[in-house]
This record gives structure tokens, sequence and C-alpha cells, in this order.
């Protein structure tokens, strides 16, 4: 069960623990923290996150955060459209099964987490806040095995995310069968995609490429699809961070 979370009269401009979670097939609880930004008069997106520890302050995170509540707010300021971004932590150990849809040493556990999401988390949300709840306006996202999962959560409920921010994406996994899983299926009905890769990304780059021809070759014009090469950049909280505003301002200035 959660623990408390804060009312629609939540101050702005903050992060807010909203609570701590048993998520079932999962193991261990944990938290889930929400950055509420800078009221607009108007309901804001949502962009739920993986690696909820990572994406905000460098702590609890053991390799730096993204700040990613710094360029929202930025955007915001620039006269674009700050989500409301919900960071679900990773289970630790637990992580790479968690996050992959696809079997490696284990079953991967990401359509259970994906499920969570959507029949309970979600509505939660929506309750607490006052948020938009168009395809449009509700976008998933995530680095490395949370890129993945981000992809994965898109393609398998484009009845629910309408846009994916996927970040040094781990396609790579199970022998690349994220592009098998797209190309067997159609394209969401509203879809907009956030890909990039570091030029020190050895696994990653070349999976990351394929997917973005794929993608390309069904349709996915500069207007439905951003891919970004970092040239030099490692696969790292700092990269990610750098990355952060420009990811934001595409998918939703």
């Amino acid at each position: 069960m959660p623990g408390c979370y804060p009312p629609r009269a939540s101050v702005h401009d903050r992060i807010h623990i909203f609570g701590v979670f048993q998520i079932p097939w999962l193991k261990g609880a944990r938290p889930v923290r929400v950055y509420v930004p800078p009221d607009t008069g108007a309901p804001p997106p949502v962009l739920y996150m993986f690696d909820g520890q990572n994406i905000f302050e460098d702590e609890p995170s053991h390799s730096g955060g993204w700040y990613l509540h710094h360029a929202a707010r930025d955007l915001c300021a620039r006269g674009g459209t700050a989500p409301l971004i919900v960071g679900i932590d990773h289970g630790g150990i637990h992580r790479m099964r968690e996050l992959s849809p696809f079997r490696m040493r284990q079953r991967g556990q990401a359509p259970h987490l994906v499920r969570w999401i959507v029949d309970e988390l979600q509505p939660q949300i929506r309750r607490a806040f006052d948020v938009r709840h168009d395809l449009a306006g509700t976008a998933v996202g995530g680095s490395s095995l949370g890129g993945l999962a981000a992809l994965y959560a898109h393609w398998h409920r484009p009845d629910v995310f309408g846009a994916a921010l996927c970040m040094s994406p781990s396609f790579w996994v199970a022998r690349e069968k994220m592009l098998k899983f797209v190309s067997e299926r159609k394209n969401p009905p509203v879809s907009r995609l956030y890909l990039d890769a570091g030029g020190n990304e050895p696994r990653v780059r070349p999976s990351t490429e394929r997917m973005v021809k794929l993608l390309r070759g069904r349709g996915y014009g500069p207007d439905k699809l951003r891919w970004v090469f970092d040239p030099g950049a490692v696969h790292h909280e700092s990269a990610w961070r750098r990355r952060a505003p420009g990811a934001l301002e595409f998918l939703f200035a």
C-alpha cells in the first residue's frame, strides 16, 4: 500500500515522496517520487520515469542525478510545457529482470511493472494531481534498461502512453528482440519518440541506430522522432543529465 501523498493543493516546483509501494510480482518496496512543475493554470502532461532514484538529485543515486526537475523548470521558464514527473525506483539487484520485457537469465518482468503503472499508479496520480489524461500528454521514459522498458511500454500500451523518452536504450538485450517486437506491431496511434546514444557506447549505439532506421522506414519523420548522437559520450548519468533538456523540449515544448 502507498504511504501518504500530497493533495491537489501541493506546493508547485517541488519533489514529493508520493508513497512507498509494494509492486505485485516484484521484490521489495520502493518509493515513488513526484516532481510537481510550476503552476501555469493548465493541467500539465505526465512523464513516468524508470530508475526514479537517479532522475532528480545526486542522492539517493550512486552515480549522480539527472536533475530532471531543473530541466523541466527551465523549459517552463522558456515558455514550454513542463511535465509532472513521476519517478519509480528500481529494485536494486533485481533491476535487470524488472526492466527487461524479454528473458535474459530469468524471465523479464517489465510487463508486470507496466501493468502496475497503468492499473494502479496512474489512477492514483490522476486522483492526486490535476494532470492531462490524453495520449499526447502521457509519456514514459528512462535510460539504458529503462529506455528499453520505456519503448516497450509505449508499444505495448499505445492506448495509455503517447510518447517515449529513451536515452542510451538497451535495445541490444535478448539479441535485439525489441526490434522484432516493434516490427511485428502497428505504429501507436499517437507517437512521439526521443532516442539517443553516445559515441562511447559500443553495445548501445548500433542497436539504437537500427531501431531509428526501422522507425524511419515506418513513417517516423523529424516531427515524430528525434534521434541524437552524442560523440564521445559514455553510458552514464552525467551524459543523460546533459541531454535531458533537449529531450524534454522535443517531447513537451
